[in-house]
């Protein structure tokens, strides 16, 4: 590797792909945006034991790519959203980007990456259009950039799109009548000329569980794959499932746009396991087994046949991801935060409870929980100090429908302050709050409610901890300071 390559720390995403029978394969997202994230070696290790092949990232994490080295594990890199700007102004960042990303670690012995992700959902409604302009100036800047590097043979580029850049208007609402957004349709079309022109894939992302989750009329069996109660009728073709319908309402757009054999991936499908009344570790594994099944199987959708190649969401748990779209964000995993499976799911689609391989050697924290202490009587201020706990570390588990939302109030307080606890391993002063908590050590976990210990950190991510712990009381005082005021 040149000893002058340079790669950036950030958050990543990354796919994991199981080859099964002929080409078809099935990952896996990895994200980490977490508190405490798994020792890289590891979790490649549990990936390898677990028979993973394909992965892709949101970035070209340092730590991570250098875990991947020698293995048979194929990468895609991706440049995150906040650099598209950069690097559609600038064909010396594009330069830059691969050269440090892609061409160091092309090497034998090095990583096997097959893929640049340009952004990830740029044109995502909530966006309102910051990325729109910008992502085919970088996705030209990039491919122009492999082109120089002599990688473009085996490096290809896409774009990750959420499902939304295409519909089905109200008045016809069938696949048959699919089409793209308006507003980016012809940006979109661009793209598509663009990626076909390179042989590249289009990479979409599609949640079912979303089409549960923000309508209570949706059916609840066309969320999944066994649906028949309210099947949908287009023409001769019958949908059972609403992923069938979204992604034949995607390749029917495509088709229009005059590219009906474009090559489709889907960038990101799952089901969450906590943070809504829908989502647990039952259902996560009914929708994954079903689908896995499906994809595998090459019947495909009433529109396209053979298998259907995609990227499950997510590899393990994120506790600090955005909660802006629902509680359920931070429970996407197949893992949970400690690399241990939440279900047996078995990954070549034949339907049959297998196990997975944990992410094995994690150390945690002493066994050991903060609590509300049993002895306070004057609860007044109590939901003052919950909403602390809760801003600074991860409660979604509490909300309605959630594993933990059987507590009581006073149940509440003890899981927010040992989240809080935890979360800032374990100091003392973060067992407090004023007096109202205290530390023990009998597991306060309930039926169906854990009470986490957090595994435990490098020295020297605790020792900076530790230096910061000052700033962070001061923020606490001042905190409460505001509440009184």
């Amino acid at each position: 590797m040149d000893p002058n390559c340079r790669h950036p720390v950030t958050f990543l995403l990354v796919f994991l792909t199981l080859v099964s029978s002929g080409s078809a394969w099935v990952g896996v997202n990895w994200g980490t945006m977490a508190t405490h994230q798994l020792p890289p070696l590891k979790v490649v290790k549990m990936l390898k034991e677990n028979g993973f092949s394909k992965l892709k990232l949101f970035d070209a994490d340092e730590l991570i790519m250098e875990a991947l080295m020698g293995t048979d594990i194929q990468v895609m890199v991706a440049i995150p959203n906040n650099m598209l700007e950069k690097i559609s102004n600038s064909p010396k960042a594009a330069d830059s980007w691969v050269y440090d990303n892609v061409t160091c670690y092309l090497f034998t012995g090095g990583v096997k990456i097959r893929y640049v992700a340009v952004g990830n959902e740029p044109f995502l409604k909530a966006y309102n259009g910051t990325f729109a302009k910008k992502t085919l100036p970088a996705l030209k800047n990039i491919q122009a950039s492999l082109d120089k590097a002599g990688v473009s043979s085996k490096v290809k580029i896409t774009v990750p799109f959420n499902a939304d850049i295409y519909y089905s208007p109200d008045s016809n609402p069938v696949p048959s009548a699919g089409d793209f957004r308006p507003e980016v349709r012809d940006l979109t079309i661009e793209i598509i000329q663009f990626l076909y022109a390179n042989n590249a894939p289009f990479t979409v992302n599609i949640y079912p569980f979303l089409s549960l989750y923000g309508n209570e009329d949706f059916p609840f069996d066309f969320a999944f794959f066994d649906g028949k109660n309210s099947p949908l009728r287009d023409g001769k073709a019958l949908y059972t499932n609403v992923f069938d319908a979204n992604l034949d309402t995607l390749l029917w757009a495509l088709d229009k746009a005059g590219y009906p054999d474009m090559k489709v991936i889907i960038g990101e499908i799952g089901w969450p396991t906590d943070g809504d009344k829908n989502a647990n570790a039952k259902s996560a594994r009914k929708f994954n087994f079903g689908l896995l099944k499906h994809a595998l199987s090459g019947k495909g959708t009433p529109k396209r046949k053979g298998t259907i190649d995609l990227y499950l969401f997510s590899l393990i748990d994120e506790n600090t991801k955005s909660v802006a779209p629902g509680n359920f964000e931070r429970h996407w995993g197949v893992f949970e935060f400690d690399g241990k499976p939440k279900y047996e799911l078995d990954l070549t689609g034949q339907h049959q409870d297998k196990g997975l391989v944990p992410v094995e050697g994690i150390k945690y924290l002493e066994k050991r929980w903060c609590i509300l202490d049993p002895d306070v009587t004057n609860l007044n201020d109590l939901a003052s100090y919950i909403d602390y706990a809760c801003t600074f570390s991860d409660c979604t588990s509490l909300g309605y429908g959630s594993t933990c939302n059987i507590l009581s109030v006073q149940g509440n307080a003890s899981y927010a302050f040992n989240m809080y606890y935890q979360v800032n391993n374990q100091q003392k002063w973060d067992c407090d709050f004023s007096g109202f908590a205290t530390i023990t050590r009998k597991d306060p976990s309930q039926k169906g409610c854990q009470f986490p210990v957090m595994i435990a950190r490098s020295s020297s991510l605790l020792l900076h901890e530790g230096i910061l712990g000052i700033l962070k009381k001061a923020l606490e005082v001042l905190f409460f300071c505001m509440i009184l005021l």
